[in-house]
């Protein structure tokens, strides 16, 4: 895997990945920034959000699950003082659909956090990480979202 980060202005880069694509990241205002993208830490904790979702709707997939949607929302909080690591991530999965079985839904988070995600179990080297889910059962003319 390769990615590219180049200098724009002031505290303004652009990441590119390997697979050809771009995002914008940026520093805030009082460190030079324009706040014209994510910052890279935000862009850390996006990345492993994105990773874990993956599994979590794959995982369920497979598992012939009515999944319709699935909501990562990570809290993370970070050391004082240089470098300012995460120290605790906690994960909380929204996962819906109709007739989801509580006990997959538990499995699918489970085995990303302990096997499959690879951004959550790298991170896991250095913070501590939590998980938790809910299921929101959909009603018959109920699309994910309403």
């Amino acid at each position: 895997m390769k990615a590219r980060v180049k200098w724009v202005e002031a505290a303004t880069f652009i990441g590119e990945s390997g697979s050809g694509h771009a995002v914008v990241m940026d520093g805030p205002p009082d460190n030079g920034g324009r706040d014209l993208g994510v910052r890279p830490m935000e862009m850390l904790l996006l990345g492993m959000g994105g990773c874990t979702a993956f599994d979590v709707v794959h995982i369920l997939r497979r598992a012939r699950q009515p999944i319709e949607d699935c909501v990562v929302e990570l809290q993370a909080d970070r050391a004082a003082e240089p470098p300012k690591v995460f120290t605790h991530i906690h994960v909380h999965f929204i996962v819906s659909g109709r007739g989801l079985a509580e006990r997959q839904v538990a499995r699918a988070v489970s085995l990303s956090a302990d096997k499959y995600c690879s951004a959550s179990i790298m991170l896991g080297k250095a913070a501590t990480i939590t998980h938790d889910y809910e299921i929101i059962e959909l009603g018959e003319s109920e699309s994910p979202g309403d």
